[in-house]
């Protein structure tokens, strides 16, 4: 890849603010996508309007957001422990986490949205976050593998 720009050509240089901005943008439009059409098949998945879909979407990148960044919290806490046992802990803390948090996530959507967002039972809000997650997983890898620094024949 030619890092020196040309005489006459504009660089252009992203900083860490638009970075995080267009990530949370493409999460945001993510998971409009995929509530929507979890909407459109799922019958006990409801949402009043598209304008409250995308309400909900951007309260799902914000609790999704931070339900990560504790995860690898807690997880981060007891890797640093060297007692074996604080494996284990890890692992069901983990688990709790990623547990509890689903009906945590339930709970803030309906007293947010009230009677306007429907998202189901616990295992229709499990298989719509993981959806959510994975699928902004493959965008992430997509968009980091075009960033990937390719060798250019000379």
């Amino acid at each position: 890849m030619n890092t020196t720009a040309e005489p006459g050509t504009r660089v252009v240089t992203v900083t860490n603010a638009q970075h995080r901005y267009l990530k949370a943008m493409g999460d945001v439009l993510i998971y409009i996508v995929v509530l929507n059409l979890f909407v459109e098949f799922v019958d006990a998945i409801v949402i009043d309007s598209f304008y409250i879909s995308i309400l909900t979407a951007i309260l799902l990148t914000a609790l999704l957001d931070v339900l990560v960044v504790v995860e690898h919290g807690v997880h981060g806490y007891f890797e640093k422990k060297e007692a074996s046992y604080f494996r284990i802990i890890s692992i069901v803390a983990t688990f709790a986490i990623l547990f509890t948090s689903k009906l945590l996530i339930l709970e803030i959507v309906n007293f947010v949205f009230g009677d306007h967002v429907e998202l189901g039972h616990f295992l229709d809000v499990l298989l719509l976050i993981i959806t959510m997650m994975v699928v902004r997983k493959l965008a992430n890898v997509v968009y980091d593998r075009l960033g990937e620094t390719q060798e250019t024949p000379e």
